[in-house]
């Protein structure tokens, strides 16, 4: 199968050009600089006269007035599965995020059973294998006693291990100073960690029910989940790894306090080689405390979305190198379980469907260029990760690809939402760009107005730490 993109405007390596992209058998063969009316040349054809076979297919598609991207990694997700099921799957998580643009998504630890031991770990890459419509890798999640577990780890198929410092966020809390000393000391790959103070919360938590009753209201959620939680933690995870010189990505930081903490480290051409870097996601990006009242519980995550300020922050943070990745944190509940207040309702969103679109609007809004939209979300998601021949537009590379069209408006309705808790904070905004096109390895697995290829399966990623 050869297949040429041709027409649109390539954005790959902070360059942004007319361009096409020659693909065969799910590999990029050649990044073509043209005008935008390029045509098909011969070679492309495959021809008696050239040696080639002629039963070899052909398709050419045509991208003009789109921009042609490198396939979106998010590296920060919650698919649910196993065990949770009634929330979210693989299956229909992973056709959320081809409709998304999201090519590529790493899995969290935190479900049932946790991915904790390697048989729970193997039985994970088992499922998707069979039901996974995009590329997949899964995180190994570190408990206060399974270290001695790492050595026996395949490290060219997990992106990283990932660490609940601090935080009870899914049960998996390590407390222990001795058993984080010896995470940092011992972790034979990137360490992934979310990073809240649970003795801060909790002295938080009761001084909120004491006020406001035993179930505040979720306007309180960046109270009890404060900066001070959040800081504390992370300026440990910083002190750990810089003492151990282990590899350290801070997931999701919410603060402005806690980009104070990552300056020394901030690098916007090679953030690979430092030895600590940091993830902002969508939700903490777009949202801030005033939203509450308009949107209430869906937009209760941990750590809280916090104030206008840090939102702020967050946003400059994007373009100085201090944050290196943006992930969705996708971690999707049913209705019923994000009802009540702080106490009661579930932590956490849908969002990986909407996450590229709302990335793309702040591009139209100034916060970020195009450019660098692709740093965060595609090449630096793979730098960081080692990622094995993906998150470019390279010859040789797997040609994951997501085509996006600007002035293309739409609006989110409830029977446009894929996700299987059918429901998104992002209902009824209306957005001007959509994605066009999905492919995974040469594959169309998402085209607007045709939807998903459900028998389409992705591929394992592979890593090269």
């Amino acid at each position: 199968m050869r297949t040429l993109i041709t027409g649109g405007t390539i954005v790959n390596e902070g360059r942004t050009f007319p361009g096409s992209v020659l693909i065969e058998d799910g590999n990029i063969v050649e990044i073509l600089e043209t005008p935008s009316s390029f045509l098909c040349p011969d070679s492309c054809v495959p021809s008696a006269a050239s040696g080639q076979s002629s039963d070899v297919s052909f398709q050419q598609i045509d991208a003009t007035g789109c921009f042609v991207l490198p396939g979106i990694i998010d590296s920060h997700v919650h698919f649910r599965e196993p065990g949770l099921t009634e929330k979210a799957d693989i299956d229909t998580e992973s056709r959320a995020a081809a409709a998304g643009g999201i090519t590529s998504f790493f899995d969290m630890p935190n479900t049932v059973p946790q991915t904790t031991t390697l048989e729970a770990l193997d039985e994970k890459f088992s499922i998707a294998a069979a039901k996974s419509h995009v590329n997949y890798s899964f995180f190994f999640g570190a408990t206060n006693d399974n270290t001695n577990l790492y050595s026996k780890l395949d490290t060219r198929r997990v992106p990283g291990i990932k660490l609940f410092m601090g935080s009870s966020t899914g049960n998996m809390l390590v407390d222990s100073q001795e058993s984080l000393e010896h995470i940092f000391a011992t972790s034979p790959l990137p360490l992934m960690a979310h990073c809240e103070d649970t003795a801060i919360i909790n002295r938080n938590m009761s001084l909120a029910k004491e006020k406001y009753g035993d179930d505040p209201s979720v306007e309180h959620h960046p109270e009890i989940r404060s900066e001070e939680a959040c800081y504390d933690s992370s300026r440990l995870a910083v002190e750990l790894a810089t003492k151990h010189r282990a590899r350290l990505h801070i997931a999701h930081i919410s603060t402005a306090r806690e980009l104070e903490l990552l300056t020394p480290y901030s690098t916007i051409h090679t953030p690979h080689s430092s030895s600590i870097t940091a993830e902002a996601t969508v939700s903490h990006l777009y949202f801030c405390d005033r939203d509450y009242r308009l949107s209430g519980t869906r937009i209760k995550c941990n750590p809280a979305i916090k104030t206008e300020h840090d939102r702020e922050a967050l946003q400059l943070a994007l373009t100085d190198g201090r944050i290196t990745t943006i992930g969705t944190d996708h971690a999707p509940h049913l209705l019923q379980q994000k009802e009540g207040g702080c106490a009661r309702a579930a932590s956490g969103m849908p969002m990986i469907q909407f996450s590229l679109v709302t990335m793309l609007e702040m591009v139209d809004h100034g916060v970020l260029t195009l450019e660098r939209l692709v740093e965060l979300m595609a090449h630096n998601p793979a730098r960081i990760f080692n990622v094995v021949q993906r998150g470019f537009l390279r010859p040789g590379y797997r040609a994951d690809i997501t085509i996006v069209r600007p002035h293309a408006g739409w609006t989110v309705s409830r029977d446009s939402i894929i996700s299987k808790c059918g429901w998104s904070p992002m209902e009824g905004h209306t957005y001007l760009w959509r994605v066009e096109r999905t492919m995974c390895n040469g594959h169309t697995v998402y085209q607007y107005g045709q939807g998903v290829d459900t028998s389409y399966i992705g591929e394992e990623i592979r890593f090269n730490h």
